[in-house]
């Protein structure tokens, strides 16, 4: 209990401090919830210990008022025989408050053990609550503890992530981009650049062929040089 209320009852001020300064709050958490659990064993063992007195205490109680009752009824008979005559008067007298005076003495050990009892049974039902309340305390916070792992995790990734977008430069990311949307123009430019020259070289060697006409050429060179062969000359 001592740590419970160091630990969950000091002020909010301190309680931020003392976070502030945990490097682990996981580790944390999980070694006071061990100490709570210590002291939990520590209460048991307590309350058991108590409770074993307590019942010491009534079990003496109970003997000593039937040791009472019985020096009573001891001392009844020790009387009802000096009145029957089987026992001397006097010696009856004597025996009888002998008797009485063990009754008394039981009785008184009966008082005592009475409020010893009482003190006992308080002592018990304290001691039952404190357990009651260490382990409603064990079993918040270690469902607490689950919540806080999740916890660490998602803000761990958060703060990844946040600081990788705070590490990067957006101005030298747009300018990177816009550098390479020129590029690309550029390529696009240089490509139908090349297609102009290709088609322009095309269109002139068509010309070029169209102007000679190099087919027919070469057909009437063959022709004269065949009717050369054969001897035969051509008219005028």
């Amino acid at each position: 209990m001592n740590f419970f209320k160091r630990l969950f009852k000091i002020g909010e001020a301190e309680a931020h401090s003392a976070i502030d300064k945990m490097e682990d709050p996981i580790k944390m958490t999980e070694q006071g919830i061990r100490d709570m659990k210590v002291d939990l064993e520590k209460s048991l063992e307590a309350l058991a210990q108590v409770k074993a007195l307590a019942i010491r205490s009534k079990n003496d109680t109970e003997e000593f008022a039937a040791k009472a009752e019985d020096y009573q009824q001891k001392a009844m008979l020790i009387l009802k025989k000096a009145q029957s005559g089987d026992l001397d008067t006097a010696e009856a007298d004597r025996l009888a408050k002998e008797a009485l005076i063990k009754k008394e003495e039981s009785l008184q050990h009966v008082t005592r053990g009475k409020g010893e009892t009482e003190k006992f049974d308080k002592s018990v039902s304290q001691l039952e609550k404190n357990v009651d309340e260490i382990k409603q305390n064990i079993s918040k916070w270690e469902n607490e503890l689950k919540t806080l792992k999740a916890r660490v995790k998602v803000s761990a990734a958060t703060k990844n992530v946040n600081k990788q977008m705070a590490e990067i430069d957006s101005s030298s990311t747009v300018s990177m981009l816009e550098r390479m949307k020129d590029k690309v123009h550029q390529e696009e430019a240089l490509a139908e650049a090349y297609g102009d020259i290709a088609n322009a070289s095309k269109s002139i060697d068509e010309e070029l062929d169209k102007a000679v006409d190099i087919t027919r050429t070469n057909a009437e060179d063959d022709l004269a040089k065949l009717k050369e062969q054969l001897g035969l000359k051509d008219k005028k």
